[in-house]
C-alpha cells in the first residue's frame, strides 16, 4: 500500500512540475492563436471604453467573452484611462497584449515598446456635436415620434433580430423610427465592422471627383515593381479583384485575424502576399484589400496630418457625422476594412448620402458615376459584390427571395451590422448589434417589412 501511495505521490508532482512547465512555456512562448485572442480583446475593449464611453468590464462580459471562443473567458483586463491604455491577458500572465487610444484615431493594438511612438499620431476630432438638437434629422438632432406605421415592427425583437443595438429607418431625408437595445440609445458609438470599407470607397469615390486619383491606376505600390502585382489597378482593389492571396478565415490565425492582431504595418503585410490570379479574373473578398485602399488614397497626401484629417474635413464633417471615428494602425493607416464607429443616426446619415447619389444639401460630394460604381454587381462574384466595396444582395441568399428589388444596395458587417439602402424609394435602414453569423439573422426580412408598412 504504501509503495502504491509513494506511486501517486511522485506522479501528483510529475504532473505539477509538468504544469509548470507547461504554463513557463506559454508565458514566454505563447501562440499565435492566444496573442490574436488577447489581442483582439485589448482592441474591443479600448474603443468600447475610449470612443464609446461604455464600461470595461461590460464589454469583456459581452462583446469580447459571451459570444467568442471559450479561451476568451479566461482573458483579464486592466484600464489605465489616463494613459490610454488596455493591457489584457489570459490568466494575468499569458500572450499579454496591449491597445492605444489616439484622439481622433481610436485604439489599436501595439507592441508594449511601441506605445509612445503610436500614441504620438492623432486627427482631428470634433469639440463636441455641432448639429442642433432644433433643426430636424439629418441637418440637426431633432427627431419626430415614429410613424405609427412602424410602431408593431419596432417593438418586435425577433424583427430585428438577436442582440439588436440600433435600427434606424430613414425614409425620404427624415428619420421614421429608431430603437436601441438595453443599454444604446442614439447617441451611442458602435463599431461597423466591414460596413467600413463602403466609407472607405466613398473616400475614394471623394478623391476621384475632385481629380486627385486615378480609379484606373495601376503600379501602387513600390515593393510590387517588377512583378505581376504592379498591374493590379486601384479599380481591381475596389471590386475584391486584385488576385492577392488572402484569407479573410477568422475562426484561427489567418491572414486577416494575423493583419488585425499582430502585425503593427497592416498594409505592409498585405503587400508582401503573392498573386494567385490574373487582376479582374477573380473575386475573392478580402479585408487586405480595402487595407491597401486605405494606404493608397493616404499617399496621395504629400503630408500625412492631411491624409489623417481627410476622412474628418472630406467627409464626416460635410454631412454632420459628428460622432464618427475612423481607427488607424499603428504606423497611421486607416484600417479602412474594419474599424468605424459612429452612431445609429451617424451610419444612417452616409446611408443616405448614397441614396441621394452623392449629394448633400445643395453640394455634389461624391460624382454621380463613382456612386453607380457602388451599385453595379461584378460578374466575378456572382453578382453579389459591387465594384466599389458594397453589395448587391443581403447575407445568405439572393434579396429576390425576400421581395425586395434588384436596386437594393447593401452596407454589410461582422455580427450582423448592415444597412439597406433603396434609393428609388428614399429609403436607409440601419441595423447594428452583436448578432453571430451562426444565428443566422436575416435583415432582408426587416427590410421587406419596413418597405410593407411605408406604402
Amino acid at each position: 500500500m504504501q509503495r502504491v501511495v509513494k506511486w501517486l505521490v511522485r506522479l501528483a508532482i510529475g504532473l505539477v512540475l509538468l504544469l509548470g512547465v507547461a504554463i513557463g512555456l506559454l508565458v514566454a512562448f505563447p501562440p499565435e492563436l492566444l496573442r490574436v485572442g488577447t489581442g483582439y480583446a485589448a482592441k474591443i475593449i479600448c474603443s468600447n471604453v475610449f470612443i464609446a464611453g461604455r464600461d470595461a468590464d461590460e464589454v469583456l462580459r459581452d462583446d469580447v467573452q459571451a459570444p467568442g471562443h471559450p479561451l476568451l473567458r479566461l482573458v483579464r483586463a486592466e484600464v489605465d484611462l489616463d494613459r490610454g491604455l488596455v493591457h489584457t491577458s489570459l490568466l494575468g500572465r499569458i500572450a499579454p497584449s496591449v491597445a492605444v487610444h489616439r484622439p481622433g484615431l481610436g485604439c489599436t493594438p501595439v507592441d508594449e515598446d511601441g506605445i509612445e511612438v503610436a500614441s504620438r499620431l492623432s486627427a482631428p476630432v470634433p469639440e463636441a456635436d455641432t448639429a442642433s438638437s432644433d433643426q430636424p434629422w439629418p441637418e440637426g438632432q431633432a427627431v419626430p415620434a415614429a410613424d405609427p406605421r412602424l410602431q408593431e415592427i419596432l417593438a418586435d425583437p425577433e424583427m430585428f433580430g438577436p442582440a439588436a443595438r440600433g435600427v434606424v429607418v430613414v425614409k425620404d431625408g427624415r428619420i421614421v423610427g429608431e430603437t436601441y437595445g438595453p443599454g444604446f440609445n442614439e447617441n451611442t458609438p458602435l463599431l461597423g465592422w466591414s460596413m467600413t470599407k463602403t466609407v472607405t470607397a466613398a473616400l475614394v469615390g471623394l478623391l476621384a471627383s475632385e481629380g486627385r486619383l486615378d480609379l484606373d491606376a495601376d503600379q501602387l505600390f513600390a515593393q510590387w515593381s517588377g512583378d505581376a502585382r504592379n498591374e493590379v489597378k486601384l479599380s481591381n482593389l475596389l471590386a475584391m479583384e486584385s488576385g492577392l492571396s488572402f484569407n479573410e478565415n477568422y475562426g484561427d490565425v489567418t491572414d486577416v485575424t494575423r493583419m488585425l492582431y499582430l502585425e503593427r504595418d497592416m498594409a505592409a503585410y498585405v503587400a508582401s502576399l503573392p498573386s494567385e490570379a490574373a487582376p479582374g479574373t477573380r473575386f475573392n473578398y478580402s479585408s487586405g484589400e480595402t487595407v491597401l485602399i486605405s494606404q493608397y488614397w493616404m499617399s496621395r497626401f504629400s503630408d500625412r496630418s492631411a491624409a489623417l484629417a481627410f476622412p474628418r474635413e472630406g467627409l464626416f464633417d460635410v454631412i454632420g457625422m459628428s460622432s464618427a471615428v475612423l481607427e488607424a494602425d499603428p504606423t497611421g493607416t486607416f484600417v479602412g476594412s474594419s474599424y468605424l464607429y459612429a452612431t445609429a443616426r451617424d451610419w444612417a446619415r452616409f446611408g443616405l448620402l448614397i441614396a441621394q447619389g452623392g449629394r448633400w444639401g445643395d453640394r455634389q460630394v461624391i460624382a454621380p458615376e463613382f456612386i453607380e460604381r457602388m451599385k453595379r454587381p461584378t460578374a466575378a462574384s456572382g453578382g453579389d459584390y459591387t465594384e466599389a466595396q458594397a453589395w448587391q444582395n443581403g447575407p445568405g441568399g439572393k434579396d429576390s427571395e425576400y421581395g425586395l428589388p434588384e436596386e437594393v444596395v447593401w452596407m454589410l458587417g461582422h455580427d450582423g451590422q448592415s444597412v439597406a439602402i433603396i434609393p428609388s424609394e428614399g429609403l436607409v435602414v440601419v441595423r447594428l448589434g452583436l448578432t453571430p453569423r451562426n444565428l443566422d439573422f436575416r435583415p432582408q426580412r426587416l427590410v421587406q417589412a419596413v418597405r410593407d408598412a411605408l406604402r
